[in-house]
């Protein structure tokens, strides 16, 4: 049998989040509080899909993205009413027999999740109006996508999914299932770059700057597939096609969009895009 030298070997260790004081950072300044959230649902549309199972983490960070303390984790299931399309079943594993007579505690998963600085998803942009339609009650708060608020090729990462960050970073967990997504990230959020310092330094520092909300009004059907390539999301209810970017790709964006979509001759009823400024409180509703 051949032997492989210790470089040849990629070990991947549990994710285990462990309930207190983590160590790092410094607890003597002031500290931040961040409830990281993820849902299980019925779908892939927010505007008509209904959550069948949602997690929430907190903990304490300092200014430096180090870590300090790591509170308990919640977590919910709730009934939908429906029978669950079969490939909610083969992904989550949760089957309508989990669910039957389940529902998610409003108060407590209010208050769990209002009691923090930032709310953090990795696709806030489904997360924040799943989770806003269904606790009504939710006040508007601050949101940080982890997915596109870190700048993953400049950190050394590959992709944007969490089980293939988590890997790279030598994690795994059992994937498509909100509680254990949420620690995933939670543990991601905890790597240092080569700076040495954690990726939520830059969540933390990206999340607290504007965004431009970009919508290809009066986009030709024929450029549907060219839009969605480019990461854009269909609005059912205001008939358009948007995507979210910073600063740093806003001129990126419109020069792409007045080549692609707006250039004569590609059909569209409109000379560009409306483009909205956003900030924490207004991004991924």
């Amino acid at each position: 049998m051949s032997e492989f030298l210790q470089s040849d070997v990629r070990q991947l260790r549990r994710v285990n989040l462990q309930v207190g004081e983590t160590g790092f950072g410094d607890p003597d300044v002031p500290l931040r509080t961040a409830a990281v959230v993820d849902v299980e649902t019925t779908g892939l549309d927010p505007a008509t899909e209904k959550v069948i199972e949602l997690a929430v983490r907190r903990f304490r960070y300092d200014p430096g993205g180090h870590i300090v303390e790591i509170g308990r984790s919640w977590c919910w299931r709730e009934d939908p009413g429906m029978a669950l399309p079969e490939d909610i079943v083969r992904i989550t594993g949760i089957t309508d027999q989990d669910l039957i007579g389940r529902r998610i505690d409003d108060r407590i998963a209010i208050d769990v999740i209002s009691s923090a600085d930032v709310v953090i998803a990795h696709n806030a942009a489904f997360d924040r109006p799943m989770i806003e339609r269904r606790l009504t009650g939710l006040p508007t708060m601050q949101w940080a996508c982890s997915c596109h608020e870190i700048d993953w090729s400049a950190a050394g990462f590959e992709g944007r999914s969490l089980g293939w960050l988590c890997a790279q970073a030598g994690w795994f967990y059992e994937a498509h299932r909100a509680e254990g997504d949420v620690d995933a990230l939670i543990q991601l959020l905890r790597h240092e770059r080569t700076d040495g310092r954690p990726l939520l330094y830059e969540l933390d520092g990206s999340s607290s700057r504007d965004s431009f909300l970009v919508e290809a009004v009066g986009s030709a059907f024929h450029t549907k597939d060219a839009l969605r390539m480019r990461g854009y999301r269909w609005e059912a209810k205001q008939q358009v096609w948007w995507r979210e970017v910073f600063d740093r790709d806003l001129v990126n964006e419109e020069a792409w969009l007045a080549n692609e979509i707006y250039a004569v001759g590609k059909g569209a009823r409109t000379m560009g895009p409306r483009i909205t400024r956003r900030d924490a409180y207004s991004r991924y509703r």
